[in-house]
């Protein structure tokens, strides 16, 4: 039997135990790395190539909404399944629109761990169930309608890519590791977004990314 090949990540350790033993302990499925940040699933991911990544949205150094949507871009072929606290459905629409295909709650049994990581690999949704399933529903509904986000959307995919990663905190040498291109190419990234945008520092982006709905305040 091929197992499914999942990588942990999470930025407690205590999860990471836990998680392992519980996906180790499955026959169709096995854990091949783990992550305690951002940036290092990144790296890890590329190594590895995994099936599935187990995915906490709130990690340092690279926001688990970033890496999903880096992730879709890079290996199109591996499935994300999102571990959170937040039940709202706000949350849940960011993630399934950032290429994730399952939305596990902290506070659910185990057991929809494995229930999600095997759907996924289905090419299913999965919701935990104290999630109702209108939201999966509700996103599907709306999935090509894009609101205008004011001067954002005249950003190209790229252009927006390095927005969100700037907002979050990123400098241009980190932006140029995580999208692996050079610091001269994030410059002029930056000064494209500037001039579209009309933001002149750091402080302006991050504002105008909360405005949006872009980063959270």
């Amino acid at each position: 039997m091929n197992r499914t090949r999942v990588l942990v990540a999470d930025d407690h350790s205590i999860v990471r135990d836990g998680l392992r033993q519980l996906i180790n302990g499955q026959e169709d499925m096995e854990v091949v790395g783990e992550a305690e940040d951002g940036r290092a699933t990144l790296e890890k991911a590329r190594q590895l190539k995994p099936d599935v990544i187990l995915l906490d949205i709130g990690m340092p150094r690279l926001s688990g909404l970033e890496v999903a949507r880096i992730i879709k871009e890079i290996l199109p072929a591996c499935r994300i399944v999102v571990l959170s606290m937040h039940e709202q459905e706000v949350y849940i629409h960011q993630v399934l629109a950032a290429g994730a295909v399952g939305y596990v709650l902290k506070t659910s049994p185990s057991i929809e761990v494995v229930q999600a990581i095997r759907a996924a690999c289905k090419g299913e949704f999965f919701l935990s169930s104290r999630v109702s399933a209108e939201v999966i529903n509700s996103y599907l509904r709306n999935r090509f309608y894009k609101p205008v986000s004011e001067g954002y959307d005249l950003l190209s995919e790229r252009e927006q890519q390095v927005f969100r990663l700037i907002a979050e905190g990123n400098t241009t040498t980190q932006i140029a590791d995580i999208l692996c291109v050079s610091p001269k190419t994030v410059e002029k990234y930056r000064a494209n977004i500037s001039s579209k945008l009309g933001l002149q520092n750091l402080v302006e982006v991050v504002k105008y990314a909360v405005k949006i709905g872009i980063v959270q305040p």
